[in-house]
């Protein structure tokens, strides 16, 4: 295997946000195959011509296990991308590896959680504990990075 060559490549932190930053993304990927999966065993198709194609019109329809999916996927847009951005961004601030290794790790895994009990309907307050813990990170970058910032507004 060939040594990357890039000055990106050789940054740790860097490294270490692009390996949770693509388990996240891979996540949203498998959150959008399930919303597929449960469009097609419920029968509840948002487009006419996807219904037509599944048995007819009267499947154009909404559902709730479906919407249900949707509002997870949503709920992971809303979240994850502003991390892609506040991560990118925090990791060219030459932070602790281990600090920040530990920031991206508490988002990922409050995000995973956040979609099981999404998903499958863990008791209250699994879902919105887990949403609660992985902003703490996404704060504390975004803290970080408008301190290192200042000097330049």
């Amino acid at each position: 295997r060939a040594a990357p060559s890039s000055k990106m490549m050789e940054n740790t932190v860097f490294m270490s946000f692009t390996f949770y930053s693509t388990i996240l993304i891979l996540k949203m990927y498998v959150v959008a195959i399930i919303t597929g999966q449960v469009r097609l065993r419920k029968k509840a198709f948002a487009n006419p011509e996807d219904a037509l194609r599944n048995g007819g019109l009267q499947y154009h329809r909404e559902d709730p296990d479906v919407e249900r999916c949707r509002r997870a996927h949503r709920n992971d847009m809303e979240n994850i991308f502003p991390f892609l951005f506040l991560g990118a961004v925090y990791s060219l601030l030459d932070p602790s590896p281990a600090v920040a290794r530990i920031h991206f790790f508490i988002f990922c895994v409050g995000r995973i959680i956040h979609t099981i009990a999404y998903l499958l309907r863990l008791k209250a307050p699994a879902r919105s504990v887990a949403y609660s813990v992985a902003q703490l990170p996404c704060f504390s970058m975004a803290l970080q990075i408008l301190l290192a910032t200042t000097p330049y507004w």
